[in-house]
């Protein structure tokens, strides 16, 4: 019973340690300019104003921002989605040669940081043209090598007597894949798209290279730029900061049980 309680209690501290951030954050988002700076106001704002979020809102072309941020997020999802599932069924069922030895090798890009690459990366987008385009800031977050090895453990979880029963009955390999496969690996599709999101969503480094005019900036380039327009108004740089994380909160809250789900199942077979 002891040893119940201290690893609730534990669980409980670390979970303060991990809210309190985002408290502080909330509270000083809704803080007046007044008690910005005084010493003695405690955590919670009293009054609280939403004044901080109409300055964001009319000052900062916020919604331009955040227009951009989730687009990019949700085509740059889908992409991932679709190749990811794609190469993961090809290295768990379409035995070739050197089918090992080539998914060893995807994977080690896994272990290449992106400011390595960041300036050929650079350099070939410019070639192409496509430096301050929504294709620029696309098109290298359309695959994962990360969602690969996910959805291939996915894959190999399933009973290859699913593939023979469906090539028996005459289907071939893209519709094995596309009907009885692909259901079946949901839960760990769920996932992948929730963490595919999160990442393109506060995605900084590529963003703030590729994209040159506010057109194509995303949220967290701008937000960076909140420093040098409201450098004092704290308030209004976490109001910014606030709002960010909105998306990202209900997008986990309606995802977490397939999350859940996911990580379970693609744990079930290595």
């Amino acid at each position: 019973m002891t040893r119940k309680i201290l690893r609730y209690a534990l669980l409980t501290l670390g979970a303060v340690a991990m809210i309190g951030p985002f408290l502080w954050m909330l509270a000083t988002s809704l803080t007046g300019d007044a008690q910005l700076g005084n010493a003695d106001a405690g955590l919670v704002p009293d009054p609280a104003t939403t004044d901080p979020y109409a300055r964001l809102a009319s000052a900062f072309p916020f919604w331009r921002f955040a227009a951009n941020s989730l687009g990019v997020a949700i085509v740059s999802t889908l992409l991932q989605l679709f190749t990811s599932a794609t190469a993961a069924y090809a290295f768990s069922r379409l035995r070739f040669k050197g089918s090992n030895a080539l998914f060893v090798l995807y994977l080690a890009t896994m272990m290449i940081p992106m400011q390595v690459i960041i300036v050929p990366l650079f350099i070939e987008m410019r070639t192409l043209g496509l430096v301050d385009t929504y294709a620029g800031l696309l098109l290298p977050t359309a695959v994962s090598s990360f969602g690969v090895f996910m959805l291939r453990q996915a894959f190999m979880a399933l009973p290859r007597e699913l593939d023979e029963a469906a090539y028996v009955d005459g289907a071939g390999p893209f519709r094995v894949f596309w009907r009885v496969l692909l259901p079946l690996v949901g839960p760990a599709l769920a996932t992948f798209a929730v963490f595919a999101f999160m990442a393109s969503w506060n995605a900084f480094l590529w963003p703030l290279v590729i994209a040159q005019t506010e057109a194509h900036t995303t949220l967290p380039v701008g937000l960076s730029l909140l420093l040098g327009r409201y450098g004092p108004a704290w308030n209004v740089v976490m109001a910014g900061s606030t709002a960010s994380i909105l998306p990202i909160l209900v997008l986990y809250i309606f995802a977490q049980r397939y999350v859940v789900r996911g990580i379970a199942f693609t744990g079930m077979k290595g």
